[in-house]
């Protein structure tokens, strides 16, 4: 993650990201730097506009785009669940609580798929 961050560093300070500077700023924090992955980070960031990604990715909320109303889904299903039975056994509730926390698994998956899980 070290070197994504060595890469934010350089371009909110205006410099060119590029495998000098990113080593430099690596070194300067005292990380081990890996040539490969210096390597690699400036050619996967080559095309890409730094500010507009960071933009994107503020915009879209913790866990993903569908994590919270997943979430808030699952809850008033166990609710529903819960008030069918009338309260007495909460055992088929933590059951479907259960059943949506593993279509989590699946969203988080997919989230860490791009530079996070190069350089993680």
């Amino acid at each position: 993650m070290e070197y994504v961050y060595a890469a934010l560093i350089l371009n909110e300070t205006g410099e060119e990201i590029n495998e000098d500077n990113l080593t430099g700023v690596l070194e300067a924090a005292g990380a081990d730097v890996d040539e490969s992955r210096v390597k690699a980070l400036v050619a996967a960031l080559e095309d890409v506009d730094i500010e507009e990604a960071v933009q994107g990715a503020a915009a879209v909320p913790a866990g993903g785009a569908g994590g919270a109303a997943g979430g808030a889904a699952g809850g008033a299903e166990a609710e529903e669940a819960e008030a069918d039975e009338g309260g007495d056994d909460d055992d088929e509730a933590e059951e479907a609580e259960a059943d949506e926390g593993g279509d989590d698994d699946d969203e988080d998956d997919a989230s860490g798929e791009g530079l996070g899980e190069l350089f993680g």
